[in-house]
This record gives structure tokens, sequence and C-alpha cells, in this order.
């Protein structure tokens, strides 16, 4: 435990050891040569004790006092066991660190994979900090119990079941002495290390929560400087780090009792043995070498014994990791494609809400029976409160949601009748919180639509009016963008982001508060942009500035999950209900707004 920190039990040991066991696939092979090689090492190891004994006689010798030739022999022998030993320890250190890395790499593949196939539901419902952890942590941490554990506790079971073999060979009486200590040793280890593995367990918590702290402080500096809070988030470090602190020392000082306790009692066992050994000499039943032999071989006895507490909880640890990876690997996916789902090829665009009815939670309703058809190429405003519901439906027409109540037409069929993957081709989406990758701008451009050509990446961006800051920089379209493009203004990433949806040519165009982002001048320009790109395509348009929605064919103001109003701006206008109270309270102070 010393040295390695938490250790968190698994929950199911051999159902998950059993699971990771397949993960070894063909590596198992390479392990029969592993386990050889350990064979082989301990063998010469057990070797070494005996040819000590031999060589210690040689220098008691009854008639020539001193062998010589016996006593060069038993070096020279020694010598090239411990040599070969060295060389074996090497290659299977080797082959194990490979094993160990091809395993973990078939493990992370197959959770970035799964990440990959799980419903935004999933990922809604979980702090980002929890995948990685899983995805770096928790793998790095199978990874060093396979490379550890493994060989070591091989190693170690050869090594007591020789030596245990070797000792009773040279005297059982002696073997009786030194097993004394054994069950002593066994329930110490078994007392100290139940009582450190709640103090360990409080640990992970404490660390789990500084942690979360700290990614919570680091990302939102700019919102801790604004507020003043840095002295705030400071006091609040301090006590958890404090809380920290304080179940660590326990845990250590009390797991560190171990190790102290244990050399005790194995001096006290070497001891025993030294004594009914010093006896039988005397007596004539033994050698001084056997005696020798025997306490080197009792050594090798004892040492794994110590270590196995150790290798276990190594072992556990690394078991725990393996089980938080299967956790996610066994997460329900998004649901397959129906039986006898069609592609989706040549949509028109022609959408319809059938009394569709959601709710993120079963007892939370968020959409209520709502029915509306968007005509193959019209555009569609939705507007109202947060909350409302109004990015609800465009999750559901996007499948990453499926509807609870209802269905949802496209060109006369139920989406849920097409493959996922043709339906989401369908649409270009610019959300409200845009995201771009590490990589170049041209990269990132053509994320929608990969085969494009430069000259087509370069007519959206300016086509979007991102051409004018992209040709400012110096490296232009080959300017390396940092993790989300922070070395960007948050107007200039939407613009990209805007650029990559025209790229991709959608059928259906949803604008989730795309311009939200962006200067008047700027979103003035887009506007234009967007009404081009907008022509002959079904669009949704999402916003709270009522302004850039006057155009739509189509206004419906959502209020808690139903459809209050709908019609063109100068009819809702009219009727003089929401939606006009919305644009007069939002344009009351500019003249002729309305």
């Amino acid at each position: 435990m010393r040295g390695r920190g938490p250790v968190v039990k698994p929950k199911n040991f051999k159902g998950t050891l059993r699971r990771l066991w397949a993960y070894f696939g063909s590596e198992r092979k390479l392990l029969t040569v592993i386990f050889a090689l350990i064979l082989i090492g301990a063998a010469l190891t057990l070797v070494g004790p005996y040819l000590i004994g031999v060589s210690v006689d040689a220098m008691s010798h009854p008639e020539q006092g001193v062998d010589f030739g016996l006593l060069k022999t038993m070096v020279l022998v020694l010598l090239l066991a411990y040599l070969i030993d060295a060389v074996f320890t090497f290659l299977q250190s080797w082959l194990m660190a490979g094993v160990s890395q091809r395993i973990v790499m078939r493990l992370r593949g197959a959770l970035f994979a799964k990440l990959q196939k799980l419903p935004v539901a999933y990922f809604d419902t979980r702090p980002h900090g929890e995948m990685m952890s899983r995805l770096s942590n928790d793998i790095d941490n199978v990874s060093s119990t396979i490379s550890q554990s493994t060989t070591q506790l091989m190693s170690g079971v050869i090594a007591i079941v020789g030596s245990l073999a070797m000792m009773l060979v040279l005297s059982p009486t002696l073997t009786l002495a030194s097993l004394v200590t054994v069950p002593i040793l066994f329930v110490l280890t078994r007392t100290i290390t139940k009582k450190t593995s709640v103090l360990f367990k409080n640990q992970q918590i404490q660390l789990g929560k500084l942690n979360g702290h700290i990614e919570e402080t680091i990302s939102g500096l700019q919102v801790v400087k604004a507020f003043n809070h840095e002295e705030k988030a400071i006091a609040e470090f301090e006590r958890v780090n404090a809380e920290l602190c304080e179940v660590g020392l326990k845990a250590q000082i009390r797991s560190g009792f171990l190790m102290p306790l244990l050399n005790v009692i194995n001096n006290i066992g070497f001891a025993a043995v030294a004594l009914v050994g010093g006896i039988l000499a005397v007596r004539g039943d033994i050698t001084v070498g056997v005696i020798a032999s025997f306490l080197s071989y009792s050594r090798q006895f004892v040492r794994p014994l110590n270590d196995l507490a150790n290798i276990f909880n190594i072992l556990q640890s690394g078991v725990a990791g393996a089980e938080r990876v299967f956790e996610v690997i066994d997460e329900e996916e998004e649901p397959f494609d129906s039986e006898g789902a069609v592609e989706l090829l040549h949509p028109k665009g022609h959408v319809v809400f059938e009394q569709v009815s959601f709710g993120y939670r079963p007892d939370v309703p968020i959409l209520n029976n709502v029915s509306f058809d968007s005509a193959q190429g019209s555009s569609t405003a939705l507007v109202g409160p947060t909350g409302a519901g109004k990015t609800t439906i465009v999750n559901l027409l996007t499948r990453f949601y499926d509807v609870t109540g209802g269905r949802i037409l496209i060109d006369g069929r139920d989406i849920r009748e097409y493959t996922r993957d043709s339906l989401r081709r369908t649409f270009g989406i610019v959300l409200q919180d845009t995201y771009l990758f590490s990589g170049t701008i041209k990269e990132n451009i053509k994320y929608g639509r990969p085969d494009a050509t430069d000259a087509e990446v370069e007519a959206a961006a300016a086509m979007a009016n991102a051409d004018v800051f992209i040709n400012r920089l110096p490296a232009k379209y080959e300017t390396l963008l940092s993790e989300n493009g922070g070395n960007l203004s948050q107007g200039q990433r939407q613009l990209l982001a805007i650029s990559r949806v025209i790229l991709a040519k959608p059928s259906i165009l949803i604008l989730d508060e795309a311009t939200s982002s962006i200067d008047t001048r700027t979103e003035l320009h887009i506007q234009d942009a967007l009404l081009k790109v907008m022509q002959n395509r079904t669009s949704f348009i999402i916003a709270h500035r009522l302004n850039t929605i006057r155009d739509a064919d189509t206004i419906m103001v959502i209020d808690h999950g139903e459809i209050v109003e709908k019609g063109a701006h100068d009819s809702l206008i009219g009727q003089q209900g929401v939606y006009y109270r919305m644009f007069y309270n939002q344009f009351k102070n500019i003249e002729g707004a309305v």
C-alpha cells in the first residue's frame, strides 16, 4: 500500500478479473513464455542458497580444512546462476511490459469507441472530468497492475512453494521452527490492511473533492477574478486540502506500522531458526552449511509473504480501475436502428411534429403534445423563455433523444425508421456554445465535409464573412488553433462554426442562438449570408434576439413545453399577444422597431 495512494476495492473482484482476462487474447501464449522464464529464474534463485551452503561446508572440510577446488567450482556456478537469472528477469520484464501496454491499448480503444456510441443523455448527466479520469487514471492503474502484479504474483508463489520444498528437504525440524511466525504474519497483515482500507477510501473521496475544486476554479478563472473570489477559492482549497492531508496522514501512518512489525516478526523467526539450528549442529544432526542455506531459503520464503499484501492491494486497485472502465463499456448505447431502417437519401426537408411529448426525466415533462408542420424550404423560428423547450425540440429532431410520445416525420416518414447516420447527415447545426478542435482553421471548417477542396473551404468562409479575419492571420487558413479555439474570440469561433455548416451543405439547417456571441456589426453581415444559406433549405432558428428572426416564415412561441402562438412576425405583432409583449419589451426604446 505504501507509495501507491488509496486502495479502492472492486465490487466484483472475480467477475472483473475474468473480463479483464478476456482482453489478453493472443497475449496468453506470450504469458506462457513469461511464466517459463519466471519458472527458470525461480529455479536458479532456489539453487543459490543450496550452493552457498555447500560453499560454507567446503570451508570446514574434516580432513583438508578448506576444499579450495570445490569452493572455486561452487563460486563459479553461483555467479553463473545469478547472471542467467538476471538475464531471464530482464527478458520477462521486457516481454511483460509489451503485454501490458498492448492489453491497455485495446482496453483504452474499447472505452473510447464506447464513448462514441453512448447517447447524449449519458454525457449530460456526468462530469467530463469523470470520463477523463476513467480514460487516463483508471486505465493507467490497470496498466501498472498488469505489468507489476502479474509477474510478482507468479514469481512470489513459485518462490514460496520452492523455498518451502527445499526447507523440508534440508531439515523438517528447522522448517517447523520457521513456520511458527507465519500465522502471526497473516493475522497482522489482515488486521492492519482491513483498517487502513477504510482510511484510503476516505482519502480517495477527499482527493476527488480537491480535484473537482481545482478543475472548477481553473475552468472558471475569469469568473473567479471578475467577482473577486480569489481569496474564497484559496480558502476553500485550503479547507479541502487540509481534510485530505489529515485523512492521508492517518492512512499512511497506520499502514506504515505494517513493515516494521513484519520485520520484527521476521527477525524473531530468524532467531528461532538460528537457535534450533545451532542446537542441531552441536548435536551433529546438520552442518553449518545447511543452516546457512536454510536461513537464505527462509528469507526467500518470508519475503514473498510480506509482499503478498502489497501485491494484493495493487491487484485490487487495478481491478477496481478496470471495473470503472467496464461500467462505462456496459452502459446502454444509443438504440440500434430499427429493423428495416432505410437510408434517408435526397432529403427534401419536410418536417412534421405530431403530438410530440418528452421529458428528460419521466416525472418532469418538457414538451406536451407539440404539433407543427414545417414545409420544405421554410424557415421556422422558435422563441420563448429559457427552459421553455426550444432546444429540446431540436434535440428530438436530430435524435439526440427519442420522443416519449407522438412522432416526428421527415419527408412523410417517422425519423426512427431512418438509419441514424443518414438522418444526422441531413442536418447542419450551429450551437450557441460552439466547439473547435485542435488543428488548423482549414481542418476545422472541413470537419463537416472532409473531402472538400481548399477552394470550397474558402468559399464557405467567405459566405460566413469569416475570411475577413482569417486572411489577417499570419498563416491564414493554416493557423493552428489551441483547445476549443482559445486563441480566437468567441465571435470568430462562431464564424468558423457557421463556415463549417455552410461547407456541409445540409438539407435542414439548425441555428441555436448562432449569432448570440457576435457583435451587431458582424451580425448584420452574417444575416445576409445565412439568408443565402437558408434558401431552399428547411431552417429552424432558436433566438432570443428577436430582430434576427423577423423574416422567418413561421415564428413559434414556446412556453412551458407548449406552442402558445404561431405565425409570421407581422401577424403575431397584430395579435398583440405573448410575442408582441416580448418584442415590445426588447425594443421599446427603439423608435419604429415594430
